[in-house]
């Protein structure tokens, strides 16, 4: 799909979409839980709709209720992945990074032989972590060079480990889901040099919710699950119902803020000021570039303001790069963004990605290390009117709120790959005022 945006003046106020890191966690919770989980306000982009699908391959019940809510009959420990068409027990990830890291343990529990599959840009990330990992918790493990398709056959036993952290916390979310699925007594699970560490406070948040199983944090260097000293499991405890609400979506949020930094004035409700997310740390970068922004209990306003490059940590939360070059390039000066190195293994190589797209709007963005510099002039010069979002969901975001104050429209193809997290990012900007034409076999349509 290929859209065009228009330059123009946001005004009003949008309910933020429902967390795709909360609504991935709540579906794995809800697996390994026994009993029936109801949630409230589901997401239902690309990414949340492969976490439903995934926990359905594995053995759970899922129904869409007339309300709009969801219902998941869990497992518990029991998995039992489908068999597809050719015989063999296989659950398919989509394009969903967070999904194939985290539920790839939940998976090992299991007793069978289970193929782990993705598409796209999941075929080229690096699985590296389950050969080494896996094996010395009694899991059988044979990935593709590194990559996908994987082979794992457990079950998982948990077992005392040292991992490393600095590629993502996603793989350790997995293996703490794991450990309390099999109900881990006195295993600990030591961590070097974790990155994203509000997404594991997520994490465990969603443990406690569920009534599952949740280890004591030390640090962020261990994570110590207690020693029971009586018989009962989780195996064979009662059933119990949960109820989850999914919060509203930092991560998404952020390009809705941006854009009423840079071209006008927004309220996004919906987002909770106590949460886990990382990415409500957008409020600060905001803050530093001079926009004007009032922060309530779970509500947002941001209006727009003479901006300044600013200096922004994004190394615990590298999915704000985009909607921070979109700022930066609307800041009159030098941002830094510390984090780069973060950004390779994502939807897109974004480091590389953002360097390119941004070129073509008349920003310099260089790479230096582990740091971003962008040179922002206050305003975009729009030098390339095409641009491409590299099927990266972000990056496809960041361009959009970037262009609402450039000089001219621009066109931007692969517009569709915001469907992974935010399918309704088009619509929003619309209802606050931005024309946005859809581009069909050379005819403009305008987004209804």
């Amino acid at each position: 799909m290929e859209v065009v945006i228009h330059p123009g003046k946001i005004s009003g106020n949008i309910r933020a979409n429902a967390s795709k890191s909360a609504m991935q966690r709540a579906c794995a919770a809800a697996l390994i839980s026994r009993g029936v989980t109801t949630i409230h306000n589901p997401g239902i982009s690309n990414d949340d709709k492969a976490a439903l699908d995934i926990i359905q391959q594995l053995g759970a019940e899922v129904a869409t209720n007339t309300d709009g809510t969801i219902s998941i009959n869990g497992v518990g420990n029991k998995i039992a992945a489908k068999k597809n068409t050719e015989g063999i027990a296989e659950f398919n990830c989509g394009e969903s990074g967070l999904s194939i890291r985290m539920f790839t343990p939940v998976a090992a529990l299991s007793s069978q032989a289970i193929s782990v599959v993705g598409t796209g840009s999941l075929l080229s990330r690096p699985m590296d972590f389950f050969d080494e990992v896996l094996p010395q918790l009694g899991v059988k493990c044979q990935s593709n060079s590194g990559k996908l398709p994987l082979l794992i056959q457990g079950p998982l036993q948990p077992a005392n480990i040292t991992i490393d952290g600095s590629l993502s916390s996603q793989f350790l979310t997995g293996l703490l889901m794991a450990y309390s699925a099999a109900n881990a007594s006195g295993a600990t699970i030591t961590v070097n040099n974790l990155k994203s560490k509000p997404y594991i406070d997520l994490t465990l948040q969603l443990l406690s919710d569920f009534g599952l199983k949740t280890p004591v944090n030390v640090n962020y260097e261990r994570f110590v699950f207690a020693q029971d000293d009586h018989l009962q499991t989780h195996e064979n405890s009662d059933p119990v119902n949960n109820n989850y609400t999914v919060e509203g979506d930092w991560s998404g949020a952020a390009f809705l803020l941006v854009a009423g930094a840079v071209a006008g004035s927004i309220t996004v409700n919906g987002i909770l000021k106590s949460s886990k997310q990382a990415d409500k740390k957008i409020i600060y970068a905001l803050l530093d570039a001079g926009a004007t922004v009032k922060v309530e209990a779970d509500a947002v306003t941001v209006s727009k303001n003479a901006l300044m490059g600013f200096d922004f940590d994004a190394t615990d939360c590298p999915d704000l790069f985009p909607p921070l070059v979109a700022l930066a390039a609307n800041c009159k000066g030098i941002t830094r963004i510390h984090g780069l190195k973060r950004l390779k293994h994502k939807e897109s190589d974004r480091g590389l990605t953002l360097h390119e797209e941004f070129g073509k709007l008349g920003v310099i963005v260089e790479l230096n290390g582990d740091m971003m510099l962008i040179h922002g002039t206050g305003k975009i010069s729009v030098l390339n009117h095409t641009l491409n979002s590299h099927h990266d969901h972000r990056i496809a975001m960041a361009m959009a709120v970037a262009a609402l104050n450039a000089d001219f429209p621009i066109n931007l193809r692969q517009a569709g790959a915001i469907d992974k997290s935010y399918p309704q990012f088009y619509d929003h900007l619309r209802q606050l005022g931005i024309e946005i034409d859809v581009v069909q076999k050379d005819k403009k349509i305008k987004v209804k």
